[in-house]
């Protein structure tokens, strides 16, 4: 699989076709409801980007936004259902990097290629992760954390939402980027993974900023480190792991819309600039930011290219950890 192919076959594809069909389909489109599919349960995180799309859409271009859940296969049975779809504009998927990037780049047997199935059509938010550890611990920033874990090998836990997610990539890439050994404890969700940490059961653990800001704030886990390239106006005082002299460590994930592959461009044009001028308001900005997220404006190729060079990323990384899900 060649997720760069997302531009090729995607992108290109979709501007081909804008010449082709936007006579027809700037007058018409939409002309019914919209259905998203959305490849998890409600209140998940994948949910997101197809929420704010359905309060974003019906304002702008006229038409409701349906969400249709599909769980099942860690997200395998909804992006099955939407790359099966016409590609007429009607069908949307809504995913986050979970299901578009790591997915595919840790299982063989997902039956959608995410690079190929579908067209980006528009990024809504990106997230990130803090390294959080118990406050009673001695290890005050990362750098001391990264000190001890080379001095003592194996010595340490870290807990995870299970083989290929995120959190569990984190730790890999952590460990590959700072010559460590930890030892990784698998839990069946965030909440039990930072029980862990609360409870002293393992000593640290990399967890989404939503989950962990309010702990943080009282004073329940340390946060020594956000995995984020920059620092955030979420959590400004908590340095970046390569500040804390772990170059190029980053781990993010995306949230957005995708569409079945050979949606005309003109579809993708008026999709992306309507999602985009709702994401544009005062009110869409502070609804994501209280996600614990941060707001994105992106055209579909710049999506194109983030799924893409996430899928590299976690590809690289679980090849190097030998982590397979088949």
């Amino acid at each position: 699989m060649r997720m760069g192919h997302w531009l090729v076959s995607g992108v290109v594809i979709a501007c081909a076709s804008m010449i082709a069909f936007a006579p027809v389909w700037a007058q018409s489109y939409p002309s019914q409801s919209i259905r998203m599919v959305v490849p998890s349960g409600p209140g998940s995180p994948a949910e997101l980007a197809g929420r704010l799309a359905s309060q974003i859409l019906p304002q702008r271009l006229g038409q409701p936004v349906v969400l249709d859940y599909r769980p099942g296969a860690g997200g395998a049975i909804g992006l099955r259902e939407a790359a099966k779809a016409p590609a007429d504009g009607y069908t949307l998927l809504s995913a986050g990097g979970a299901q578009l990037a790591v997915l595919p780049a840790i299982s063989s047997r997902a039956g959608v290629d995410p690079a190929k199935d579908f067209t980006p059509v528009a990024k809504f938010m990106d997230s990130f992760q803090i390294l959080v550890v118990h406050p009673s611990s001695p290890w005050m920033s990362a750098k001391d954390l990264i000190a001890y874990a080379k001095a003592n090998p194996g010595k340490l836990n870290y807990a995870h939402v299970g083989p290929g997610h995120l959190t569990n990539l984190a730790g890999e890439l952590f460990m590959q980027s700072t010559g460590t050994s930890l030892v990784g404890v698998a839990y069946r969700g965030g909440q039990e993974s930072v029980t862990a940490v609360l409870t002293q059961s393992v000593q640290l653990t990399f967890e989404n900023v939503a989950v962990l800001l309010p702990l943080i704030r009282d004073g329940k886990l340390r946060a020594l480190a956000v995995t984020s390239a920059t620092r955030s106006s979420l959590a400004p005082d908590i340095p970046t792991m390569i500040e804390a002299g772990v170059p190029g460590y980053e781990v993010t994930t995306f949230f957005g819309v995708v569409a079945p592959a050979g949606t005309p461009g003109a579809v993708i044009g008026t999709l992306n600039r309507a999602i985009n001028d709702g994401l544009k308001t005062a009110e869409m900005q502070d609804s994501i930011t209280r996600m614990g997220a941060v707001p994105v404006v992106a055209s579909p190729e710049d999506f194109g290219a983030s799924i893409a060079g996430d899928f590299n990323k976690w590809q690289a990384v679980a090849k190097a950890a030998n982590i397979k899900i088949d």
